[in-house]
């Protein structure tokens, strides 16, 4: 079921989401509908904050189909990213430039509470590490430069 995807300027967006400690039905209904928000709003990744749900998840489809993750952490970084421009659903119609980690080595949760650890780069790792800050409040447009404004 798609949600409705919270736009800049809503204080929710700003919260810091809390750990998932409950993996139950209601949390694969949230991912499962946050997937379908994401592919319908034509979106790389979503976090649940996105749609006014304060809980440590978010999906991502970099180009490799989807992943899920439930209470995520960046464990290393390396290299640049040489994707620069990067986007939002929250803030439609503002793109800027945001310097990424190339690599990121991170553990995290599925919607069944088991752990996994993996290594993310390029793309993945871009979107990634954009929707893992959704989660501590932070958007695209506080660590970018060179903001640009379509419409």
């Amino acid at each position: 079921m798609e949600r409705k995807i919270i736009l800049e300027g809503d204080p929710v967006l700003r919260k810091i989401s809390k750990q998932v400690v409950t993996f139950d039905d209601r949390l694969h209904q949230l991912i499962d509908d946050m997937i379908d928000t994401m592919y319908k709003a034509d979106g790389a990744g979503l976090s649940a904050v996105q749609v006014g749900v304060l809980k440590r998840v978010f999906v991502i489809d970099a180009g490799n189909g989807i992943k899920e993750f439930v209470n995520p952490i960046i464990n290393k970084c390396a290299g640049v990213n040489k994707i620069k421009q990067e986007g939002c659903l929250s803030v439609p119609d503002k793109y800027g430039y945001v310097e990424r980690p190339e690599h990121v080595w991170v553990t995290y949760q599925d919607r069944f509470g088991a752990s996994h650890e993996d290594k993310l780069s390029g793309y993945e790792a871009k979107a990634f590490c954009h929707e893992n800050d959704h989660l501590d409040g932070i958007l695209f447009i506080d660590k970018a430069t060179r903001i640009k404004k379509y419409k």
